[in-house]
């Protein structure tokens, strides 16, 4: 990202917010540790911790009486579904494997459409033999971008979700890495039940982006804000050594501009999901929702 298009990230966000009609509130969320897996408590649950968005709670497709229940158990707290993961290689090197990880996206996209969740969400994947989202040289090429492509299509065509969408996380390795080949990963797709699935973090990748982790954000933000469905909160610190390495961690212990993805989420025409990931204890996603509600009453965010 140039200094050009750091600035012209400025100007696009400050454009967007002044034509939005107000600041829409923004659904915070991440997991909960209630057993047992109940879906009045667990929805329940959600609305102790002030929670207005939740992952979707472990159900098969074929369990429809339990997909019911999920969807309206949440409904009743108001607590929104914001996505079903489904995190495999869709590009894996072995075809059986391959075709394997397919159908199991395509339930994870059914179960998102029966229960009612605003995305389900995969990476693209990769094509490194060992680790399923790891480094490959034609990761960032036009086979893998096809091969994307054609995935994307395929999944939406055979499961027709209407409720739902499907969308692939931008990852550092692999398309999409930046907004600009989202949008024209979105085009290529040329699906309705297509979207963004947002996670910064991801694709601070370089020293400029995590020194100006901020116009980064507006500018990642308003980019693909017509088509942003929910959001991961997560944060990075910089470790030294003699090369790059960034370390995702607890939200306020990192660099990232809260301030600035808080504000920049704000300004879409919708309630988005923000969901805190990648932690190990309750007691570290607590500060983390912490830090996050701090930042966002300093810079007159709300919450729903």
């Amino acid at each position: 990202m140039t200094r050009r298009s750091l600035f012209a990230g400025v100007a696009a966000t400050a454009a967007f917010a002044s034509n939005a009609k107000a600041a829409s509130k923004i659904r915070l969320g991440g997991p909960v540790f209630t057993k047992p897996d109940d879906p009045r408590e667990v929805a329940r649950a959600h609305r102790t911790l002030g929670y207005a968005a939740a992952y979707c709670p472990e159900a098969k497709i074929e369990d429809t009486a339990r997909i019911r229940a999920i969807e309206d158990a949440f409904k009743a707290e108001n607590v929104v579904i914001s996505e079903v993961g489904a995190w495999v290689n869709l590009l894996d090197s072995d075809g059986g494997k391959r075709k394997k990880n397919f159908e199991y996206v395509a339930s994870r996209l059914a179960l998102a459409e029966a229960v009612g969740a605003i995305c389900c969400v995969d990476i693209a994947g990769s094509y490194n033999p060992t680790v399923w989202y790891g480094p490959h040289p034609k990761n960032l090429g036009q086979e893998f971008f096809d091969a994307t492509v054609e995935n994307c299509r395929k999944l939406i065509d055979q499961v027709k979700p209407k409720r739902t969408k499907f969308s692939i996380e931008m990852m550092s390795s692999s398309v999409p890495d930046s907004a600009g080949s989202y949008v024209r990963l979105i085009k290529a797709v040329d699906r309705k039940a297509f979207g963004v699935h947002i996670d910064v973090c991801n694709v601070i990748s370089s020293p400029e982006r995590f020194y100006n982790t901020g116009a980064f954000i507006r500018e990642t933000i308003s980019t693909l804000a017509p088509w942003i469905l929910s959001c991961h909160a997560k944060d990075l610190e910089w470790r030294p050594e003699m090369n790059l390495h960034f370390v995702e961690v607890i939200p306020g212990r990192g660099s990232v501009d809260y301030r600035a993805y808080l504000q920049a989420l704000a300004a879409l025409p919708h309630e988005t999901p923000l969901m805190l990931e990648h932690l190990t204890k309750a007691e570290e996603y607590a500060e983390g929702a912490a830090y996050i509600r701090k930042v966002a009453a300093e810079a007159g965010v709300e919450f729903v």
